[in-house]
């Protein structure tokens, strides 16, 4: 079953979100396979101390997704494969990365600049 034993809030970036990028980080990163449980609502909504809509609305957004699949009155599984687990890599990257661009741009850092401390980070 998939852990939110390490997942904590953030102000500022909408709870429904959060799950929906905790999922999908565990995905990228392997820690999520395919065919594995999905807590149920209820139980999310109790652990997270979260309205069980918010739950809810995340599920539905990764169902959409094709990430997890969900039958009524059964326990929902994540549906991932290989293409699946590219796609949400490249996906988190891109915004990570794009973030990443913009508040070095805000702090007025070169692109020069920029990589050359990615790069000192990187080694440690």
């Amino acid at each position: 079953m998939i852990s939110f034993n390490d997942f904590l809030l953030s102000d500022g970036y909408p709870i429904y979100m959060q799950i929906i990028r905790h999922i999908k980080q565990g995905i990228a990163a392997g820690t999520i396979r395919g065919q594995e449980e999905v807590p149920s609502r209820r139980a999310l909504s109790a652990l997270l101390g979260v309205n069980p809509n918010t739950i809810q609305k995340a599920y539905h957004m990764l169902e959409e997704e094709g990430i997890i699949v969900s039958r009524s009155g059964t326990k929902s599984y994540t549906n991932v494969n290989a293409e699946t687990v590219e796609r949400i890599r490249r996906e988190l990257l891109a915004k990570d990365t794009q973030m990443w661009v913009k508040a070095m741009k805000g702090l007025g850092v070169s692109a020069k600049e920029a990589f050359a401390l990615a790069e000192k980070l990187w080694e440690v």
